[in-house]
């Protein structure tokens, strides 16, 4: 059970439904009398109720599938399912800090998401991936040095956080690679790396809806911090994005979608906290 039966979103639930119900019973006993030979079967039926309400707001709360949060007057959407088949006008997807395009399980593994983005769209013609990012007008600003010594990939290290547009999908250089080709990150470098992010958004997003997916939750290696879970990853992209103070009114909204075989390990219920 992901949410707690005391949990306290649960029982502040539980309490409003209640402090409801008082005041109708109030006002309907004030016109209308039990007789005293039925006050026990009323009793019982109405804790049975209320047990059965409990039980359903608990239920609830543990199978729901989305999630409507309101931070600084924007919409953000948490919801469970693929951000391949999000039908918003944007959409981020996790890159490494050289933008690397070389899907062979060596330099890029084809079952990660940057992986499949690439075998997706891009499957047979990398050179046209390749060419949107060597001509971005905006990425020379973000280079953050050359790695001449690589000896398999790109050689251009742009800063954390960078965002490359190709077409719909807002890459970004997410994670830093070691001299194996490994992911990694440091917890700092994370959150540093969300709010450059949300400051690229903020320069392309023109009112769209944006998608993305729980950033970083396929690299195992946070160097600082043992033991990420998806929940805190996710928390933290809700509380830089409430950091960052870009706001995204109507029509355009935030959506992060939660990969579907994560779902047993969030809490969307708990997400609520963050709200303004």
């Amino acid at each position: 059970m992901k949410v707690s039966p005391f949990d306290k979103r649960v029982l502040n639930k539980f309490y409003a439904f209640l402090s409801a119900i008082s005041v109708i019973t109030s006002i309907v006993f004030l016109f209308v009398g039990i007789d005293d030979k039925n006050k026990l079967v009323a009793g019982v039926v109405a804790f049975g109720a209320i047990v059965l309400v409990y039980i359903g707001i608990l239920y609830y709360v543990n199978v729901r599938r989305s999630i409507q949060l309101k931070i600084n007057t924007s919409e953000v959407e948490v919801y469970f399912g693929d951000i391949f088949e999000d039908t918003a006008e944007l959409k981020a997807i996790s890159f490494n800090e050289y933008f690397d395009t070389q899907v062979d399980n060596k330099v890029i593994s084809k079952t990660s998401l940057h992986g499949q983005f690439i075998e997706k769209f891009y499957s047979g013609r990398v050179d046209i991936l390749d060419g949107i990012i060597a001509s971005d007008e905006h990425l020379p600003v973000m280079i953050a040095g050359e790695n001449s010594t690589r000896p398999a990939g790109k050689k251009t290290k742009y800063k954390l956080g960078a965002v490359c547009m190709a077409e719909e999908y807002l890459l970004i250089a997410l994670s830093r690679f070691d001299v194996n080709n490994k992911a990694f990150l440091e917890i700092s470098d994370y959150i540093s790396c969300l709010l450059t992010f949300w400051n690229e958004v903020d320069r392309v997003y023109a009112g769209r809806i944006l998608a993305l997916p729980v950033l970083g939750s396929g690299i195992t290696r946070f160097r600082d911090y043992e033991n990420v879970s998806d929940q805190e990853l996710l928390e933290l992209i809700i509380w830089t994005f409430k950091l960052s103070r870009i706001k995204f009114t109507y029509p355009s909204k935030v959506k992060i979608v939660v990969w579907e075989k994560k779902s047993e390990k969030i809490n969307l219920q708990k997400l609520k906290d963050l709200e303004t």
